[in-house]
């Protein structure tokens, strides 16, 4: 068994040097065949610099470098592409994830698991994180159905044929649980050691909580709805439809049999407004599903673009 162990980087030359070495230990200690991929998300401070001349110790390393700061789920999905393990581990480059949990991370998947998802059942942050984060965790789980306690983890252990074929994009690493689970994968979650941050910055802010919102209503459309959307638009449309019909039929009616003035009434334009809402909502779906092919065909197109490599063949 081969592991892609993933790590995306944005400016954090300070703990690189310790993470590659509690990677490295790991490695050693359990005996792994293994690759580090780095991927330099853009780092503006001695970060690739120190990967750099850590690749040049040990070819294990694998730099995969971002030509500017595409966030990390784009991240994620340069490091998933560029892997070439059976099992790929995905964890933070703050040191906050522990690299000692690997081996338990793997032992769940070799129980038949796709997907082992840590849990930071005793985390080192804030409150400030901490608590938007339980209100997140607590909300993708009842819209999405997947019951996990931390889905903000980024410390997971996935098969490679899932890896790469989750399409991320956006956000949504942070949906990944749910994304796997669209096609069929089977989750699992185990608690994993969290430690505080030592040195440099956290990326977290504010709006970061607010995107989290706005993805869920996007993942949780996909996971019902994405090879079927006319289900969802043309029902509503029908309703909208139907209802509007309905009222400026029995207007017609009173202005037909008791000659009743209906050209000023706020109803006969709330009707109209019904008919033609419904018939908006219907053409999207429509589209929306004539659509659906170019979508999936689509999925090629990177949202990343990468300056340079490290120590990966053409071939990987």
């Amino acid at each position: 068994m081969f592991l892609s162990i993933v790590v995306p980087v944005y400016n954090e030359e300070e703990n690189i040097v310790e993470l590659h070495k509690e990677i490295k230990d790991v490695i050693i200690k359990e005996n792994y065949s293994a690759e580090i991929i780095f991927v330099d998300d853009g780092s503006t401070d001695k970060t690739y610099d120190e990967l750099y001349r850590l690749s040049r110790e040990n070819n294990i390393i694998k730099i995969v470098r971002l030509r500017r700061n595409f966030g990390q789920t784009a991240a994620f999905s340069a490091g998933f592409d560029y892997a070439r393990g059976d099992i790929i581990i995905s964890m933070d480059g703050d040191l906050q994830n522990d690299p000692k949990d690997i081996p338990n991370l793997l032992k769940k998947i070799n129980e038949g698991y796709d997907v082992v998802s840590g849990w930071r059942k005793e985390r080192k942050d804030k409150w400030t994180r901490v608590l938007p984060s339980k209100i997140a965790n607590w909300l993708i789980g009842k819209i999405s159905g997947v019951r996990l306690h931390d889905y903000g983890c980024s410390l997971k252990a996935y098969r490679k044929d899932v890896a790469k074929n989750l399409h991320l994009y956006g956000d949504l690493h942070r949906f990944i649980p749910v994304l796997a689970n669209i096609f069929g994968a089977r989750i699992c979650e185990i608690s994993v050691v969290h430690h505080p941050r030592l040195y440099g910055k956290s990326k977290y802010n504010f709006s970061r909580t607010m995107r989290v919102i706005v993805d869920l209503l996007l993942v949780a459309f996909m996971q019902k709805f994405s090879t079927k959307p006319l289900h969802v638009f043309g029902l509503w449309g029908f309703v909208l439809f139907a209802a509007g019909f309905v009222i400026d039929l029995v207007l017609l009616v009173e202005k037909i049999f008791w000659g009743i003035s209906i050209g000023s009434r706020p109803l006969l334009f709330l009707g109209i407004l019904l008919i033609l809402g419904g018939l908006q909502l219907v053409s999207i779906g429509i589209l929306a599903e004539m659509n659906i092919r170019t979508y999936y065909e689509s999925q090629g197109k990177k949202i990343y673009n990468v300056r340079n490599t490290i120590n990966i063949d053409e071939e990987d």
